[in-house]
């Protein structure tokens, strides 16, 4: 199954997601150093971040799309997963950046200028909003997508925090607030990318896609008719979108073997299958009667 159609719906919405992040990401910048907000800064700089991570899941998704060649039979569709897991490292590190400068401020608060953090923080809940649901419609089946969904989301729901921490602000006068915002911050965005990070050093070491049910297969494939039992059952990524399967089965008899790979299609999401048939008489014996 071809998911091109998928890619290309998704040109627009990486095209608006970072034109209007980055138009953002100056905008709160430069309000950030005016008023002298470490929760304004530490957000544009992880929406600068976020632009990056949009850059890279596009450009991965654009490579993915190229055909195959001689040398690479499979072509580049293993950058989408390379991609989110760049993406992820790179928050990691603003993250640290973040926590560090939020750290020193706890012991030398800073004045901030409330309102200026209020407005400017109102207009990040809007477009990070925006860009979100640019993503909503493709974020279960691709973790590239799954990637900027979440990073959106995060960030709206960041933005309104640091709203509520500028009303805080203007009502106590506690600066203490700036850097408290910045660390919760950290901490919410740490959740999200720690599971992001995991999923895409998984697919990077060809482990078994979030979603898959390696036992429903094995059950399926042990009992079809003609099937005396199997071994070499492999399952790995090609791509974020897209799982591979290679199998062998003793057999007693013939098999359909596109009526399987269909249901393999069909019932557990296996893109790519290969099947190698093995007569019962002629099969090694010594392998192991369900994987290795």
């Amino acid at each position: 199954m071809s998911h091109n159609h998928k890619v290309e719906n998704y040109n627009r919405a990486f095209a608006i997601g970072i034109i209007l992040n980055i138009t953002f990401v100056v905008v709160e910048a430069t309000y950030g150093v005016l008023a002298g907000s470490l929760a304004l800064l530490a957000d544009a700089g992880h929406n600068l971040s976020d632009v990056l991570s949009l850059l890279i899941a596009w450009g991965a998704i654009f490579l993915a799309k190229k055909p195959v060649t001689e040398k690479r039979t499979y072509g580049f569709r293993k950058f989408t997963i390379m991609a989110s897991t760049v993406s992820a490292i790179l928050l990691l590190v603003a993250l640290g950046g973040i926590a560090w400068e939020a750290i020193g401020r706890f012991a030398n608060p800073q004045a901030v200028e409330g309102s200026t953090l209020i407005i400017v923080a109102a207009i990040g809940v809007v477009i990070n909003t925006i860009t979100a649901l640019l993503f909503v419609s493709g974020h279960k089946h691709d973790l590239n997508i799954k990637g900027a969904f979440l990073h959106m989301t995060a960030d709206a729901a960041i933005s309104f925090g640091v709203v509520i921490g500028g009303l805080l602000i203007m009502q106590t006068n506690w600066l203490i607030i700036d850097p408290l915002i910045s660390i919760i911050i950290v901490i919410i965005i740490l959740i999200g990318t720690w599971g992001l990070l995991r999923d895409s050093v998984n697919l990077l070491v060809d482990a078994v896609p979030e979603g898959i049910d390696t036992k429903g297969i094995t059950e399926y494939l042990s009992n079809l008719k003609s099937v005396n039992n199997i071994h070499d059952l492999h399952i790995w990524a090609l791509s974020t979108t897209e799982t591979a399967l290679t199998v062998h089965l003793v057999v007693t008899d013939n098999v359909s073997l596109q009526q399987i790979q269909k249901h393999l299609h069909n019932n557990f999401d296996i893109e790519h299958a290969t099947i190698q048939v093995e007569r019962a008489e002629d099969a090694n014996m010594e392998y192991d009667p369900v994987c290795h």
